[in-house]
């Protein structure tokens, strides 16, 4: 890669790596459906005029319902899954978590999609990643009944970030990302907005927390977008996927050095476990063509994936 495509590679792993460090300061003074909802609206505020300009809204003509669903389980369901979440685990343990979204995708596609068959070492690396999950739920949290719950949201919001996967790839292939993550931060909006409303603070929040609402907007939701499908342009699909292995450990460092967070043996080695069998899982031979996304985070080699929005 060129500098240029290395500065976007850059860019992006720190805006996808520093979300789990601002949700966690916001849900100090801030509700779940507050924090998704403003940081929606700010990257549809950002986003729907490069969306206008580009025509890609034009594409999702006929849409609705493909749109209204990866709404829910892309945007919705998983923003506030995941600032729910952090309410009771660290930053760096979401992070970690949300990066075995790659194997959720692929094991929804040994039911759902038979061209992505996994080979023998996917199947293994699958099976390595599982396990670096197990080990960081069940050592991390053992009887903690809340951190078990914490998790257990985080996983789930993977699995929605897995399911949008598949969604595009059947329903939404070809059409714009920046019209397809436009339309569904808005819907989310539009959804959790009375959430938003019914648990807003009585007082205005510190500018710590407001700022952290902010940048999870502004870079984490809109621009990081708008940086990655350009790295994509720069550099390729296959070399801008590998951010999906290089924000969890800027979201680990960060939560260390700036949060105090533990960082304990068996999150180490779970990291490694999952990192490691979400690249053996989903890489694919030289010779297929790779085409990736979209968490957010987001995958699956081979298939055209939304950017996981973290």
């Amino acid at each position: 890669m060129n500098r240029r495509a290395w500065l976007l590679f850059a860019g992006v792993s720190l805006f996808w790596g520093i979300p789990y460090l601002f949700i966690k300061i916001a849900v100090t003074e801030l509700s779940a459906p507050v924090i998704v909802a403003a940081r929606c609206a700010i990257a549809v505020a950002i986003l729907l005029p490069v969306a206008i300009a580009s025509g890609a809204l034009k594409q999702l003509k006929g849409k609705t319902v493909p749109v209204l669903v990866l709404s829910v389980v892309h945007i919705a369901a998983p923003f506030l899954l995941i600032t729910y979440g952090e309410q009771h685990i660290t930053s760096s343990l979401t992070a970690l978590l949300i990066a075995a979204q790659p194997l959720m995708v692929a094991l929804l596609a040994l039911k759902f999609d038979a061209s992505e068959k996994l080979s023998g070492r996917g199947m293994a690396g699958l099976g390595v990643g599982l396990f670096g999950v197990a080990v960081v739920v069940g050592f991390d949290f053992g009887g903690d009944r809340l951190g078990l719950l914490g998790a257990g949201m985080v996983l789930l919001a993977a699995f929605g970030y897995a399911v949008a996967v598949l969604i595009v790839k059947r329903y939404l292939k070809g059409v714009a990302p920046v019209g397809v993550v436009t339309s569904t931060m808005g819907v989310s909006t539009v959804l959790i907005a009375p959430l938003a409303i019914a648990t807003a603070p009585v007082a205005m929040p510190s500018l710590k927390v407001t700022g952290s609402v902010v940048i999870l907007g502004v870079f984490c939701s809109a621009i990081a977008m708008l940086l990655f499908y350009r790295l994509i342009a720069v550099a390729g699909a296959g070399r801008a996927s590998l951010i999906n292995y290089v924000t969890p450990a800027v979201a680990v460092g960060l939560g260390v050095a700036v949060l105090s967070e533990p960082l304990r043996p068996t999150t180490a080695l779970g990291a490694v476990l999952i990192i490691a069998g979400s690249w053996f899982a989903t890489r694919k031979p030289a010779a297929v063509p790779v085409v990736t996304p979209p968490a957010a985070s987001a995958p699956l080699a081979g298939a055209a994936q939304p950017a996981v929005v973290r």
